[in-house]
């Protein structure tokens, strides 16, 4: 009989392969537990690394996962604060000026109806590029 050793599968036998979710979940735990390492494993049943570390990726236990650290210093803090607040006087800023556009414009339009005048002028022309000035067509 033949050992695995002296058996090696094609390239399209080895993509057609399936294996079962609990042997993969048992190759994890060996090699959780010291018993086997990524690359025996590779070679045992012809599997690629990439394969193998997904597994371990997918049945692993939570300390095998790699944890993010985010480190941010005081000055990155204050900074962070700092801006937040000028956004925020900015944002107020910008309301209490579209309420003073929008006071305004009623404004004008309770003089138009009061003394029924065209207070509003309307200009066919469009600015010039060089002076800024409205030009009439």
């Amino acid at each position: 009989m033949a050992n695995r050793e002296q058996i090696t599968l094609s390239l399209s036998e080895r993509q057609r392969r399936n294996f079962s979710t609990n042997f993969k979940k048992q190759k994890v735990r060996e090699i959780e537990l010291g018993h086997s390492k990524v690359s025996d494993i590779c070679k045992a049943y012809q599997v690629s690394d990439t394969s193998v570390y997904r597994w371990v990726e997918k049945f692993g236990s939570q300390k095998y996962k790699p944890e993010r650290t985010i480190v941010e210093s005081k000055s990155d803090t204050k900074k962070l604060i700092e801006l937040q607040k000028k956004v925020a006087d900015l944002e107020r800023l910008i309301g209490q000026k579209q309420i003073m556009i929008d006071f305004q414009e009623k404004m004008l339009d309770l003089a138009e109806q009061y003394y029924q005048v065209d207070i509003k002028k309307k200009f066919s022309g469009l600015p010039s590029d060089i002076t800024g000035k409205i030009e009439k067509k």
